[in-house]
């Protein structure tokens, strides 16, 4: 006989329903939020009466496979060898659509790996012009993005970004100054150059990834575009007299277009 089949002493069964009680909670505070690291896990569940450790917590996380939502690093890695663009909104007035765009890349998490998505606004209106997900993060989809919205809306007097190597890349500069386009760059440390567009992560975030919890690229891709679609179209902007962007953006290009 084993010594292991000699010595074994069957399992509590209250402490297995104990266990399975526990792991549901757990997953019920991650669904809810699943930005929580696994020492606010553990807060909200002595909140719920339970006697837990967050050393306990974290095992039990990574026995079950969850990680925090958290910002990726190197999302804007700069090329070593890429020119330096001058930040060219340090103490401009932002005052007609077209004005200035910008963009950024975040990522979305998804049931086994991560994917990207771009994003081009238009900073004097907040309408998102186009955007583009993807699983890697080649510079193509930031082009994709950038032609589609020099196609529906023109061009602007200057197109911002950060120096990752997607925006430093030879064909995203060269799509730019071929329209003769003022190419701005954030500085290193200035976390605030792109708060607009940070802000809207934010909101897709906030009232669209995590309530929806995408578990396949094509599902992330269709809930996204209908929330696209929302916040250019219904969402109320505070900052923007309770209108639509899209509403101060057509407005705005209508002024613009009399002025001229």
């Amino acid at each position: 006989m084993a010594r292991s089949t000699y010595y074994y002493k069957p399992r509590d069964p209250a402490k297995n329903e104990e266990a399975e009680r526990l792991k549901r909670d757990i997953m019920m505070i991650f669904k809810k939020t699943p930005f929580y690291g696994y020492r606010k896990v553990c807060k909200a569940l002595q909140d719920q009466g339970w006697n837990i450790l967050p050393k306990q917590v974290w095992r039990r996380m990574k026995k079950m496979g969850l990680r925090a939502i958290y910002p990726k690093p190197n999302l804007s890695k700069p090329r070593k060898d890429h020119k330096k663009y001058p930040y060219l909104l340090k103490d401009i007035t932002i005052d007609h659509v077209n004005q200035v765009w910008a963009t950024d890349i975040t990522y979305l998490r998804l049931r086994g790996g991560f994917v990207y998505l771009i994003a081009i606004i238009d900073l004097f209106s907040r309408k998102i012009l186009s955007w583009r997900i993807s699983n890697t993060l080649d510079n193509w989809f930031c082009i994709r993005a950038l032609e589609e919205a020099l196609l529906k809306y023109g061009q602007p007097e200057i197109f911002n970004s950060d120096q990752g190597s997607q925006f430093t890349s030879e064909d995203f500069i060269k799509t730019l100054e071929d329209r003769g386009i003022d190419i701005s760059m954030d500085g290193k440390g200035r976390a605030l150059d792109n708060i607009f567009i940070e802000r809207f992560w934010r909101s897709l975030k906030y009232e669209n990834i995590y309530l929806n919890d995408y578990q396949t690229v094509p599902e992330c891709r269709a809930g996204v575009k209908r929330y696209f679609r929302f916040y250019n179209t219904q969402r109320y902007h505070q900052s923007l007299d309770y209108k639509t962007p899209d509403e101060f953006y057509y407005e705005g290009f209508s002024s613009l277009g009399k002025a001229a």
